[in-house]
């Protein structure tokens, strides 16, 4: 297993799920609700990612 990958996809991971906490944190600071998409687009590829690392550890156990 590519432990070195691994590691950057759970790096890629959290900056993914960061910027959609600041994303949806909008609103504290009286930024208006806007939907451009983009929350979807960072939960579709944290999705991605998440399936990616899924996948590695899974074929790394066998």
């Amino acid at each position: 297993m590519n432990y070195s990958y691994l590691h950057r996809l759970y790096t890629r991971r959290a900056e993914l799920e960061a910027k959609l906490e600041l994303y949806e944190a909008r609103s504290c600071f009286g930024d208006e609700e806007i939907d451009d998409g983009t929350d979807q687009e960072l939960r579709e590829r944290i999705s991605e990612v998440s399936a990616e690392i899924e996948s590695l550890e899974h074929s790394g156990a066998s």
